[in-house]
């Protein structure tokens, strides 16, 4: 089968590789129709230390059950499903509170050993995926392959943000970020009930696309003139941030009121970050960090797509085959496009 290999620090291309197999009975292999490039795969292949060479890349993914193994239970040969972005066993104390990222027994797809142990991607043709009764959902009739591959991790983040951010009907929500997830997290949160979303994104064309989806949208300069205007002085209630590191959590914490609610789910690099610990007390600040998960709120996500909700397609800047994957990864990571769709 063909798929999309690391080949080296922020490179890859397509290649063949051998055609995965069952190896577990609760295994199951998936005929892939859509995947996507993700801004995780971009951190993956810029920082490749925990990613061999010929790495399979990819976790956003949507298709058809061609294989499965004697033990799983809840899909058939030939059933449209998503896959979450990582495995979990579902039946360890982890797994039964709903917190699957913390299952000793996750694996990330297509990034090496970076998050656990290595599992092939699926940018590819075929992808394997232990657990499969656990970590795939059927794609329900009305919802489109290039809505569905965005519940697996883009939707599924931005959701998680907003849950954690535990948003009161009204709230003044800023996002940090416009990339795919920040536009993602200002649908959801405005799906939510809050009240006005400042998306906050240097990128001209990102903040025009978040003001055409009902946000306010401001550059990083004008960020806190901007939310003291619109919140009498105060500050957000919550602040998301997407996109990580010193410069999200530092942009967050500037526009966060007192007593607010921060949630971090951009990929963190840096193993410190000073942290402003006086201010947080003083002002009762609460951060918090968040990972998508579709096994644990799958039902959720689909309500909002299927009741129109929430548009997750309006992200998606192109969709190219297979063989144009490289092209979409160099225009994604030069800002030119904002998420790249990949069909089969």
């Amino acid at each position: 089968m063909r798929a999309v290999l690391f080949t080296g620090r922020g490179e890859v291309r397509v290649a063949s590789v051998a055609e995965p197999l069952i190896s577990d009975p609760g295994d199951a292999v998936v005929r892939v129709r859509r995947a996507a490039v993700c801004g995780t795969d971009l951190h993956t292949v810029a920082h490749a230390e925990h990613v061999p060479l010929g790495t399979v890349l990819g976790h956003e993914f949507v298709g058809e059950i061609a294989e499965v193994g004697p033990a799983v239970q809840g899909h058939a040969l030939g059933d449209l499903v998503v896959g979450a972005d990582f495995t979990a066993c579902g039946t360890c104390w982890w797994c039964r509170r709903g917190d699957h990222w913390e299952c000793p027994r996750r694996r990330f797809f297509g990034t090496g050993a970076s998050f656990g142990p290595a599992l092939a991607g699926a940018q590819a043709e075929l992808v394997r995926v232990p657990f499969a009764d656990t970590v795939l959902r059927p794609v329900p009739a009305g919802v489109g392959l290039d809505a569905a591959v965005f519940l697996g991790d883009t939707l599924a983040t931005g959701y998680a943000a907003v849950r954690r951010a535990e948003l009161q009907p009204g709230d003044t929500v800023v996002v940090v970020g416009g990339g795919p997830v920040g536009q993602l997290a200002s649908l959801v949160a405005q799906a939510c009930g809050a009240g006005i979303v400042v998306v906050v994104e240097p990128v001209a064309d990102r903040r025009g696309l978040a003001v055409s989806e009902g946000a306010v949208g401001t550059d990083p300069d004008r960020a806190r003139e901007v939310v003291e205007h619109l919140t009498e002085g105060r500050g957000a209630d919550a602040v998301i941030d997407a996109i990580g590191g010193p410069p999200g959590l530092d942009t967050a914490f500037a526009l966060v009121r007192r007593r607010g609610v921060i949630v971090s789910v951009g990929v963190h690099a840096d193993p410190a970050w000073p942290m402003p610990v006086g201010r947080a007390f003083a002002d009762e600040l609460t951060l918090r960090f968040a990972i998508g998960d579709l096994m644990r709120d799958g039902e959720a996500l689909l309500a909002l797509v299927r009741s129109g909700a929430v548009d997750p397609t309006v992200v998606a800047s192109e969709t190219v085959p297979l063989d144009g994957a490289p092209d979409a990864y160099r225009r994604m990571a030069e800002r030119r496009t904002l998420k790249s769709l990949i069909a089969f």
